[in-house]
């Protein structure tokens, strides 16, 4: 049970190549998620928005919080290995921005706004990738491999479907 509660749409798991329909696909995710969240948001009250998820899990202001810096994070990532050759990118240690006062104190309606404009920027960049370029690569020293664009762009239609999951789980108990 509390793997379905920490993964509600499933582990992100890629095999082999993408197809351009699978590609067009996840660029279609991220097109949809910053309407998406705000419709499931709507739903949910001020309190709600306080609510983890799960046991020891985000509440769903944090989440919404790092949906637009998590996304941020794969803009940039985006963008340079698109200007740069397999560029060493830089993690961060999302948990530990989760904790502070502008995740945990802050309305939700500025991340909103942010993945609002970062989607319809990041969705019009994908769109004018050749597919070649989709096989260019940054170099994430956490994971210590080379991770392709095509690959970045599956992990996060997965990642936004992954966060809408936790926040249909509270929505869902509303009912």
């Amino acid at each position: 049970m509390t793997e379905q509660l920490k993964f509600p749409v499933g582990t992100f798991r890629v095999q082999g190549e993408f197809s351009d329909s699978q590609i067009k696909s996840f660029i279609q995710d991220i097109k949809d998620f910053p309407k998406l969240l705000k419709n499931e948001i709507q739903k949910l009250s001020e309190k709600e928005l306080d609510t983890p998820y799960r046991p020891e899990g985000w509440t769903i202001r944090q989440v919404v919080h790092h949906c637009a810096d998590s996304h941020m994070n794969s803009f940039i990532r985006f963008k340079l290995a698109l200007t740069e050759d397999n560029p060493t990118i830089k993690g961060y240690h999302e948990d530990v921005w989760a904790m502070g006062k502008d995740y945990t104190d802050m309305p939700i309606s500025a991340s909103i706004q942010l993945l609002e404009g970062l989607h319809a920027r990041w969705t019009k960049l994908l769109e004018s990738m050749r597919p070649e370029e989709y096989k260019r690569t940054f170099y994430h020293p956490e994971m210590k491999k080379e991770v392709a664009l095509d690959r970045n762009l599956a992990l996060y239609s997965w990642h936004c479907k992954h966060h809408l999951g936790h926040i249909k789980l509270v929505s869902k108990r509303k009912n």
